[in-house]
């Protein structure tokens, strides 16, 4: 057994953290709605809420990609598998995970390329095999959401009452209150551009805590002093499974469990995360593919970086006077809970690393929140009011809807969240469970929009016969290995191991066996054209807005939809051929030479891939913090000079459409007919 982290800031200080940076962010983000909407036309909309337009560009979908999948686990389950497994756990988190958003990358293609209107991954299931295989995914769905939002909820308010003594309960409610503020104010547009600051600020801090564990700190100080001290841990508790028991080996057999577990987790939680898709609804179609591309190569370097750097340095200092639990080890409860990298923090900067931990993971938690309650608010605007309660909602009427499931989802999966704090569910059980749950919905999704021959009976039976397979699996092997179902049997990696295994492969049996049984499917695409835009007429009459001058609000040409289209099919070929390639690369060709030789790091090599982890940070930093700024450079320059303007009386705001000319034009055009005469409104 170890010994638990006293709280080495005031709770005050949680409080003000949790309160007050969330309402600061909260306050920029109605500013920045307001600028957006007074000087660069972007009204509100419903579609702009769920959609953005469809015009975001790659380096903000890039770093959109990156805060949304940088959770509470991304930093707190990496570096408890680096504390447990050693070096190997970094690499086996990243690169099992980073493969999900690049192989996400070709079906964000196909979503663009097969529904250009959708604002849900559900919409196309309903559209291509009606209500009933609807409803089965949007149960899988918002189970997946659910887990989320579970997991990034347990996992930063055990951090906050680890570092500062707010109840943990109280972390639950408090955290994201600021996040509904700002998402109901800005939609996806603000979850794109907080999604951006989130993600600087956790780079600067990762790249703070990487300079000083291995280049600044008077304990550790360099590559070198961090592999010895490193060889000495494991002396004192060498590591079963680990090739001679080392910190600094590949070949690991409790980390590859790991990395399997890991790999078929988050193809769940990508493929079957709304929010996901809403990104690649959001994004232009030229930006879609280099956007996720980059966004997961970027991704890869915050685990691998942040758990080498934090779980290594708990590792090697453990035996110092400056760990928080000197001189026991830290408990496993506080392992699985997430608390390595806020120890290892307090005792590489003491109580300013402790604050830079409680700033890190309220970015992680609050980014990766917002993104799922956009996800769970467009799933309930669309695919169930819209759809089956009322399909004739106006524009307000769906923005209303939306801002209600943001409030509602996030109330209840506060007291989810406190529920599974006392009775002892931690982030690193749900981590390891979420694959078990919804994995065997990941190929029918897929298969959705790659294979035309995939029947009703293969997409709605395929999802809960796995589920139930996957819940079997995992149960009889946590009973058979341990002869009771308790939480910490029941949250052993064997099991886990089984039931994860069997929910992603399962459907490879059910979905040919149905298909072929029943007679296979042979669909043309079409019925996923038909989607059709939100209706948002009464919302610009209403601000005085011509519709047609919206950011994507404007009807695309017939010779427009066929450049497109081009694009898309271009970007289609490019996808596949790519995901492959580095699919192969993360999870055989750089892993499996380590591992099958069960090479033990030698200093040097050592000292290489730290070098190689802060190397590949600069380069994250550059692709999601510097490049959405050139990007974005004459938009940004155009506003400021508007803003300028408008403040020095030298110029007004963009002219709109007087109240007097938009009921003139009200009472002789309809609102088709002003769609067919695209532009007549433009000044």
């Amino acid at each position: 057994m170890g010994a638990h982290i006293t709280p080495p800031l005031s709770t005050a200080t949680g409080y003000g953290v949790i309160i007050g940076v969330g309402f600061l962010f909260a306050f920029g983000m109605i500013l920045t709605t307001f600028v957006l909407k007074r000087y660069n036309y972007e009204l509100q909309t419903s579609e702009m809420f769920s959609t953005a337009g469809r015009t975001v560009k790659s380096g903000l979908v890039s770093a959109a990609v990156v805060s949304s999948w940088t959770w509470a686990a991304t930093l707190l389950q990496s570096s408890s598998v680096a504390y447990n497994y050693g070096i190997s756990g970094p690499f086996w988190y990243a690169s099992g995970a980073t493969v999900q958003i690049i192989l996400f990358a070709t079906l964000a293609i196909e979503l663009k390329r097969r529904a250009p209107n959708a604002h849900t991954f559900l919409e196309v299931i309903r559209a291509r095999y009606g209500a009933v295989t609807h409803c089965v995914y949007i149960v899988f769905g918002l189970m997946t959401n659910i887990l989320v939002t579970a997991m990034l909820l347990t996992g930063g308010s055990a951090v906050v009452h680890a570092l500062t003594g707010v109840p943990t309960a109280a972390a639950c409610f408090l955290l994201p209150v600021g996040v509904v503020v700002y998402t109901m104010f800005g939609g996806i547009k603000a979850t794109f551009l907080t999604d951006y600051v989130h993600t600087v600020v956790i780079l600067v801090v990762l790249l703070t805590f990487a300079f000083t564990a291995y280049a600044t700190s008077v304990h550790l100080g360099s590559p070198s002093k961090v592999y010895d001290l490193l060889v000495e841990a494991a002396e004192k508790h060498p590591v079963a499974g680990n090739a001679e028991g080392s910190y600094l080996t590949m070949r690991s057999k409790e980390g590859a469990i790991f990395f399997v577990i890991n790999i078929v987790g988050n193809f769940g939680t990508v493929f079957c995360d709304n929010g996901y898709y809403n990104k690649a609804i959001a994004a232009h179609p030229v930006h879609a593919l280099p956007g996720y591309v980059a966004g997961g190569l970027s991704w890869f370097a915050i685990p691998f970086l942040a758990a080498t750097t934090m779980g290594l340095a708990a590792l090697a200092l453990e035996g110092n006077p400056v760990f928080p639990t000197y001189p026991d080890r830290l408990d496993p409860s506080d392992v699985s809970a997430g608390l390595v990298l806020p120890a290892a923090a307090v005792a590489l900067l003491g109580s300013g690393g402790a604050a830079a931990a409680l700033i890190l993971v309220f970015m992680a938690v609050t980014s990766a929140s917002s993104s799922e309650l956009i996800a769970v608010s467009t799933l309930f605007t669309y695919d169930i009011y819209q759809t089956y309660i009322k399909p004739t909602a106006s524009g307000r009427t769906l923005i209303y809807t939306s801002h209600c499931a943001v409030v509602v989802y996030a109330i209840v999966m506060a007291g989810f969240s406190t529920g599974l704090y006392y009775v002892g569910i931690s982030m690193g059980y749900l981590y390891l469970l979420m694959g078990v749950i919804i994995s065997s919905a990941v190929l029918p999704a897929a298969l959705t929009l790659l294979w035309t021959k995939q029947n009703w009976w293969a997409a709605t039976l395929t999802p809960p016969l796995g589920l139930c397979v996957s819940l079997l699996a995992w149960l009889i092997t946590a009973k058979k290995k341990s002869g009771a179902l308790t939480v910490e049997t029941t949250g052993a990696n064997d099991p886990m191991l089984a039931g994860n295994v069997v929910a992603l492969l399962s459907p490879l049996i059910f979905i040919p066996v149905l298909t072929f049984a029943f007679g296979a499917d042979n669909y043309n695409w079409e019925s996923m054209k038909e989607i059709k835009k939100g209706d948002d007429h009464d919302l610009a009459l209403a601000a005085h807005f011509d519709l047609e001058m919206v950011p994507g609000s404007q009807e695309e040409s017939a010779a427009e939809d066929e450049a497109e289209q081009a694009l898309l099919l271009k970007a289609a070929k490019t996808a596949r051929w790519l995901t492959v390639f580095l699919t192969l690369a993360l999870l055989v060709l750089w892993p499996m030479p380590m591992y099958g030789s069960g090479y033990v790091f030698s200093k040097k090599f050592f000292t290489g891939w730290v070098s190689i982890g802060i190397l590949w940070m600069f380069c994250s930093a550059f692709c999601v913090g510097l490049y959405p700024l050139f990007e974005g450079r004459h938009t940004m320059a155009r506003t400021f000079s508007a803003i300028f303007a408008d403040v020095t009386g030298k110029g007004r705001r963009k002219p709109t459409m007087s109240e007097g000319e938009m009921f003139e034009e009200m009472d002789t055009t309809t609102p088709t007919e002003k769609q067919t005469n695209h532009g007549v409104n433009k000044r």
